[in-house]
């Protein structure tokens, strides 16, 4: 399943983890890859089609609750944080097919042994070669162990200075030789893996997702959160870290996490009904969540708008605008686009309206986006625009 360790076994202060997390994840995730431990994971489906060439091996030693791959195209390239035994990348291998690329990343050796056991074998009953496994942490995704390995293994620490001198191989790996390039990828995925992650550690994870997808990229994150905080007991208990439990957000934290990246479109796509498990009170689930990367950039006017077409009396964007119910907003031209791309999360609800005549990128002035104001239907046609047309053959729309 997944890079099962945080940064250090040393957790900052306040946050009542356990000093030993890190062992305790290696640990149990290791056991888990010799043996399948039930308490792990939370119910999941997958296509059936996707499953019937896996070994048992891998589907046994599978720890997910919920199935990001499901959001996942024909021709895209995809990174799986925390791959684990192999399951999710070697299904999303089928899905993107010849034309796409899979990457799994994990830290935990026992795991990563396990999924690259059957490459081979695998490449050859789904008839193309396009994944890869690597050694890392999922909140340094720049950084390739693999490679730092291999460097201390010809220069191996035995002084402060050598410390100072692998620091300084690990910055050059990550400026020339990282392991996921930046805005390189088309969809990163995780299974159940981030609440593993150490809070201070956590929100450098969310900008390393935002970093490597490319622009238009996405993240679908399934992953447990809870209705409250973890209370100092649950925090304090390695077998809860290690099980999924105590580093797990609380559900709009979750979210907000997303947006401080600067990820736009935000979207519960799955949500347990019912908690997974309650500890002290706190219930935790199981989510799926949907995040698109592209909102970057200056804002031009391009003479467009937008109508919302409903059913609530406005809605509220990432950046703050509102737009109300039937009317024609002003809008840039990077929002327009945004909100009207096939390929986000806006388009069934919002009708886009282009000018008659279009305004060339070089002409276009500054919008100012810190307020919000309707569209005259002339600034769309042109205020000269007086034509009158004939009722088509027929008389009817």
């Amino acid at each position: 399943m997944t890079d099962r360790t945080p940064e250090t076994c040393c957790a900052p202060a306040g946050t009542n983890a356990p000093t030993n997390l890190e062992d305790a994840v290696i640990d149990r995730y290791a056991s888990g890859a010799a043996q399948r431990e039930a308490a792990l994971c939370c119910p999941t489906t997958y296509d059936p089609k996707h499953l019937a060439i896996l070994p048992a091996e891998i589907i046994e030693r599978d720890y997910g609750c919920g199935d990001p791959s499901a959001h996942v195209h024909e021709g895209e390239t995809v990174v799986d944080l925390g791959s684990g035994g192999g399951k999710v990348c070697y299904i999303l291998s089928q899905k993107v097919g010849p034309s796409g690329r899979v990457i799994g990343v994990d830290f935990n050796d026992t795991m990563l042994a396990l999924a690259r056991k059957y490459e081979d074998e695998l490449a050859a009953k789904i008839g193309h070669a396009n994944v890869a496994f690597r050694k890392g942490k999922i909140q340094d995704l720049a950084l390739d162990l693999d490679r730092a390995q291999a460097w201390l293994d010809a220069n191996p620490i035995r002084s402060v200075g050598d410390v100072s001198a692998y620091e300084t191989e690990c910055e050059r790996l990550r400026a020339t030789e990282p392991m996921i390039p930046t805005g390189s990828v088309d969809v990163v995925v995780s299974n159940c893996v981030l609440n593993l992650v150490r809070p201070g550690d956590k929100a450098r994870l969310f900008d390393e997702i935002f970093r490597v997808l490319k622009r238009g990229g996405r993240a679908v994150i399934s992953d447990i959160v809870s209705d409250e905080e973890s209370t100092a007991r649950a925090k304090a208990d390695p077998e809860l870290w290690s099980g999924c439990i105590s580093g797990a957000f609380v559900e709009s934290a979750f979210l907000e996490a997303f947006e401080n990246a600067g990820f736009y479109g935000i979207e519960i796509l799955e949500r347990q009904a019912e908690p997974w498990r309650v500890v002290d009170g706190v219930e935790y689930r199981s989510i799926t969540v949907r995040a698109f990367k592209g909102k970057e950039g200056e804002c031009r006017e391009h003479g467009q708008a937008l109508i919302y077409r409903g059913p609530w009396k406005c809605v509220c964007d990432d950046d703050g605008h509102t737009y109300y119910r039937g009317k024609r907003m002003a809008v840039c031209k990077k929002t327009f686009d945004l909100l009207t791309s096939r390929a986000g999360p806006y388009a069934d609800d919002i009708v886009g309206i282009e000018p008659r005549e279009p305004i060339a990128e070089e002409d276009a002035a500054l919008f100012d986006c810190s307020r919000d104001r309707l569209r005259d239907p002339r600034e769309t046609k042109g205020r000269q625009y007086d034509e009158t047309t004939d009722a088509p053959a027929g008389g009817c729309c």
